[in-house]
């Protein structure tokens, strides 16, 4: 049987369980197995990674793993110029927009209010995701490893985090968004783009009480939503000031934006 020594680095070690993290391990395996293969085997999805090195040189999925090999793998590198070396996806995202699975609802709703192009449908299945992601260039998330794990997935992220607020402050972290973030020019409801509207084009949506205290509104040309700084606003923008501090970390689980 041959043996190849392994190491995952940083997040990538979410994903192994505790005898394998952070740690240089055995793997024993037959045959001529290809290192795309055993990485996921040890289940870890080949979205995250971004840079894998056997003996020290850079080289792609489809590279065979030989007995006495020592391989690392890197996850996506968000802020180091690694263009020298080999990447294992042809060139980063610039303009970031995502799609997500049917676990994720109200983290859609939260990376809208921040003014991300976020589509969610709930009826989606894996297949209809993966399509829409690689024709539309879409960052796949998803609390979902396997669907990370098809082989026609090329841009993804699997969020750790279970609650809506954390999971927020976990992409725009992962993804370095802190400074894109252009909150509340996307409707909560269908991911359109809102634009300015005058009060008399609206003012038969609107409740007497809004009517009479509020002037600066903006409407969706998806669905016609119409949207205005009320009681939500002062909440919703201390969301995003979390999100720019340093301590985003530690957010609480409460949804914004809802």
């Amino acid at each position: 049987m041959n043996r190849a020594l392994f190491r995952f680095y940083e997040e990538l070690n979410d994903f192994l369980p505790v005898a394998r993290k952070k740690q240089q391990f055995i793997y024993k395996f037959d045959g001529n197995p290809s290192v795309k293969d055993i990485i996921e085997s040890l289940g870890v999805p080949h979205p995250e990674i971004d840079l894998i090195l056997i003996n020290g040189e850079s080289v792609d999925f489809s590279a065979k793993v030989k007995d006495g090999d020592s391989i690392s793998v890197y996850p996506v590198f968000e802020s180091l110029d690694i263009s020298g070396i080999q990447h294992l996806r042809k060139e980063p995202l610039r303009n970031t927009c995502f799609i997500l699975d049917v676990h994720l609802g109200k983290l859609a709703k939260n990376l809208r209010m921040l003014g991300f192009d976020s589509l969610y449908e709930k009826y989606l299945d894996d297949n209809e995701i993966i399509y829409i992601a690689n024709n539309e260039n879409r960052i796949i998330l998803t609390r979902d490893r396997m669907l990370l794990k098809n082989g026609f997935v090329t841009h993804g992220y699997w969020i750790r985090s279970s609650d809506p607020g954390l999971q927020t402050a976990e992409v725009i972290k992962k993804f370095s968004l802190s400074d894109n973030m252009k909150p509340l020019t996307r409707c909560l409801e269908c991911n359109t783009t809102v634009i300015s509207v005058s009060k008399d084009e609206i003012i038969e949506k609107l409740p007497p009480r809004t009517r009479q205290y509020y002037n600066d509104f903006r409407r969706c040309p998806g669905c016609g939503r119409v949207y205005w700084k009320g009681s939500h606003y002062e909440r919703m923008m201390s969301f995003v000031g979390s999100l720019r501090d340093s301590s985003a970390q530690t957010l609480s689980g409460t949804e914004a934006g809802s």
